[in-house]
């Protein structure tokens, strides 16, 4: 039975730096109102938080100012300002790399998987923190399994593999190692969707267990191996997810 193919699980992207970013060398008007507007943005009060932050850039164009603005507006959901307060900050600071990795967020809500690749890969390659570059690692683990999973619902599986394959080089992502063992699954690559399956198991943190399980069984019935393949549907549907197909392909084997 042919099952669709769509990873729901939430995608929560790292932040690099918080609102801790200091006033300092900043005109002491400015200075204070971007003070405020860190206080009411940790307070939950964007629009507040914005207020101040406009009134701030009236008196000092400050990099920072741009980026904790663009904050709140990512915040509040305003995608499209949020981008052009972060690309005013990257104009005035290139080299700060938190603007890049809060570009790939933004990209990466407004479903621009390669854009937000694109800024994780710069964080990448200016950062010299070996703490930043684990937490972009991930969030561009993120960007290429998303990446991987439009081109496979395309068609376009080749392709699919290979951004599959850079998301889990860069983090053991269980949804990736997921996509693969189905895609592989249907390749009728038996070794691959197994050792795929077992790695989504492995480092199961955003999935149910019922898909490795589901696609191990599929693998070992391809191959002969009857029991394990019925351990495996078994296994599957425990999950109600994939309790229907388990179940179905374990009627077939009986």
């Amino acid at each position: 039975m042919k099952r669709s193919f769509i990873i729901t699980a939430g995608f929560t992207l790292a932040v690099l730096f918080s609102i801790s970013v200091l006033a300092q060398e900043m005109n002491p008007e400015a200075g204070k109102l971007y003070n405020d507007g860190n206080r009411m943005l940790k307070a939950g009060n964007y629009s507040g938080a914005i207020t101040n932050y406009e009134n701030a850039l009236k008196i000092n164009k400050d990099y920072r100012i741009y980026y904790q603005k663009g904050v709140a507006l990512k915040k509040s959901r305003n995608f499209s300002e949020a981008k052009s307060s972060f690309e005013m900050c990257k104009k005035l600071k290139p080299d700060f790399e938190a603007v890049y990795n809060a570009l790939g967020g933004i990209e990466f809500a407004l479903g621009n998987y390669d854009e937000a690749a694109s800024n994780f890969e710069h964080v990448l390659e200016i950062s010299k923190n070996n703490k930043v570059k684990m937490q972009v690692k991930r969030n561009l683990s993120l960007a290429y399994t998303k990446l991987g999973e439009r081109l496979f619902s395309k068609g376009r599986v080749n392709d699919a593999i290979s951004y599959l394959n850079k998301a889990v080089e860069n983090k053991n992502y269980d949804a990736a190692y997921l996509i693969l063992a189905k895609i592989h699954n249907e390749l009728g690559n038996w070794d691959k969707s197994l050792d795929a399956a077992q790695m989504a198991l492995k480092y199961r943190k955003s999935i149910g267990s019922g898909g490795p399980y589901f696609y191990m069984g599929v693998a070992y019935k391809n191959e002969g191996n009857v029991e394990k393949a019925k351990k495996m549907f078994q296994l599957a549907s425990r999950d109600a997810s994939y309790r229907k197909t388990a179940n179905y392909e374990l009627t077939l084997l009986n």
